[in-house]
């Protein structure tokens, strides 16, 4: 058994804003969609996993502890990219290895953290 992808909603129409984040920021790579069921919203590679932005109604209020990890070599760097892109990035838990947290423009929570060991208890 292993996690293949992850898949999240952002608002109807809001594709390109997905991209300059996910892509522009991150860094991720957009790649082809395998079902016709699908047609609005994107799916990007996300270091041999899938993360897919299924594009839906909007919602009212983000879950505050919804979230999902991505793994970065460089998490200075990137949480230094992003504050001066004017995102607003919360300290995470520092032990066993270093993160910050990150809302994407459509209120989805994102933990970004050192590669390290196991699983952190959330």
């Amino acid at each position: 058994m292993y996690l293949s992808h992850v898949n999240i909603t952002i608002p109807e129409g809001s594709e390109q804003v997905a991209r300059d984040f996910y892509i522009g920021l991150l860094g991720l790579r957009e790649v082809a969609k395998r079902t016709a069921r699908t047609l609005e919203g994107l799916w990007l590679d996300a270091g041999g996993m899938e993360l897919h932005l299924s594009a839906g109604p909007e919602r009212d209020e983000p879950d505050s502890h919804w979230h999902f990890g991505l793994g970065c070599g460089d998490v200075d760097g990137l949480k230094a990219r992003l504050q001066a892109a004017g995102l607003a990035v919360e300290d995470g838990l520092s032990a066993p290895r270093k993160c910050f947290i990150v809302h994407d423009p459509f209120g989805n929570r994102l933990e970004v953290h050192a590669p390290g060991a196991g699983n952190l208890k959330h």
